[in-house]
């Protein structure tokens, strides 16, 4: 037969290890926020370096006369 004390000191352990994995997940999200951020930073540097070489390449197409002014 199974006792309160031991039914509050079951409780209590199963507790202990939900907060266990709880904290594990909180300290896993912070990490794949981080590195989504790090992601998003990177993609935007592309865009940028895209847009500089899509200017450059206006500018060409135009001394050459390829496109209209």
């Amino acid at each position: 037969m199974i006792m309160p004390e031991d039914t509050a000191n079951l409780i209590l352990e199963y507790m202990r290890k939900f907060d266990q994995k709880l904290d594990r997940m909180v300290d896993d999200l912070s990490d794949m926020k981080r590195r989504v951020t790090g992601v998003e930073e990177n993609l935007a540097g592309v865009h940028r370096r895209l847009d500089r070489m899509d200017d450059r390449l206006d500018r060409v197409e135009r001394r050459l006369e390829l496109v209209e002014a």
